[in-house]
């Protein structure tokens, strides 16, 4: 078979990972020849192509971010932009596209498998929100990487007396907050399933400090939202991208402001941002997207197309496309109640208004 792959949305620890498994299965299992598309979805409008062979994925096996680069290009929002991507496809003679990629990448292969495209699709996201699948690689390296800040945080933080908020990703769902929250030891996880009370926030932080802990550390997801503001998340005015999405920041520095005003501690803000994206992914990132990639390959050529490789109760199966992007993975009671447990006074759920 003649293979396409690319990889679209945002980078992610653990897109080399996958790109090398396909590959190095394709060629030593099935003798298939490979086509990469640069940039997402934008290398099909515009036909921009790379050779992927061994020596193309020889060595990226820990290496972050995507040989095949990226963008948030959605065809949909470009003159005749899917028949584009068809015919692409039928230039190059492609029997089979991989698209690994979130919700907005897997909707727009969607598209093209209801136009005659044979696309397979992979799951990434650093937020783990994807429905259909257990998880998705490159959230337990962001998750890793935000409780090596917030450790770093802590000392500085006991050091100066004051209130730190670290602000990490999460558009719709808390998962990076909730699990890095957990593990960093933080004292007030914020996250988008349940908007905040400022006023709880700031009684919780209080109550610590009278107790004699004289330092706070808040985690906050970028779509967290006050009940107060009715239910909108805090951002910045930064505009949208191509998928209607707008693009957050901000809730951290206006949550800073506030608990100060409250409380009359000094307080910072910590923005994470891209640094949660960045670098080598951990070793079950780098597991996960092998055992993605082959499951992907091996769906290739048992004619399993319109699907997606996802991970159930620790196996790789295959389940139709139309199921993986009909609902983002929220944060379930269970697991906010997992954190509530920590927490004397304000857990999680009466922080959030609960």
């Amino acid at each position: 078979m003649k293979i396409g792959i690319l990889t679209g949305g945002g980078d992610c620890p653990g897109l080399n990972a996958v790109i090398r498994a396909v590959v190095r299965k394709g060629i030593f299992h099935y003798r298939d020849e490979f086509v990469g598309f640069m940039e997402g979805w934008r290398g099909l409008i515009e036909d921009k192509t790379m050779a992927l062979d061994l020596d193309a994925v020889g060595g990226i096996l820990p290496r972050g971010g995507t040989i095949l680069r990226t963008s948030r290009t959605n065809p949909s929002k470009r003159p005749d932009g899917v028949q584009r991507c068809l015919a692409t496809l039928a230039k190059h003679k492609i029997d089979a596209l991989v698209a690994i990629g979130g919700d907005d990448t897997l909707s727009v292969a969607q598209k093209l498998n209801e136009a005659g495209a044979k696309v397979i699709g992979v799951p990434k996201t650093i937020d783990n929100d994807l429905g259909g699948t257990d998880y998705t690689f490159g959230f337990d390296t962001a998750c890793n990487i935000v409780c090596e800040a917030i450790d770093r945080v802590h000392t500085t933080a006991e050091a100066h007396n004051r209130v730190m908020v670290v602000e990490v990703m999460g558009r719709d769902a808390g998962w990076i907050a909730l699990y890095s929250g957990i593990a960093g030891g933080a004292d007030v996880i914020l996250i988008p399933e349940r908007p905040f009370d400022v006023d709880k926030v700031a009684e919780s932080i209080r109550h610590r400090h009278e107790r004699g802990r004289y330092f706070s550390i808040i985690v906050v997801a970028e779509g967290a939202k006050f009940s107060d503001g009715a239910g909108t998340p805090s951002v910045q005015d930064m505009g949208k991208d191509e998928f209607g999405h707008a693009k957050l920041g901000g809730v951290a520095n206006i949550l800073a402001r506030e608990i100060e005003k409250r409380t009359g501690y000094e307080t910072r803000a910590v923005v994470l941002g891209h640094i949660q994206r960045g670098g080598s992914p951990s070793a079950f990132d780098r597991v996960l997207a092998t055992r993605y990639g082959l499951g992907a390959i091996d769906m290739a050529h048992r004619g399993e197309f319109g699907c997606m490789a996802a991970l159930r109760a620790d196996k790789i199966i295959s389940i139709p496309l139309k199921e993986a992007i009909s609902r983002n993975r929220t944060v379930d009671d269970e697991m906010i109640n997992i954190a509530d447990g920590l927490f004397e006074e304000i857990g999680v759920k009466e922080a959030a208004g609960k």
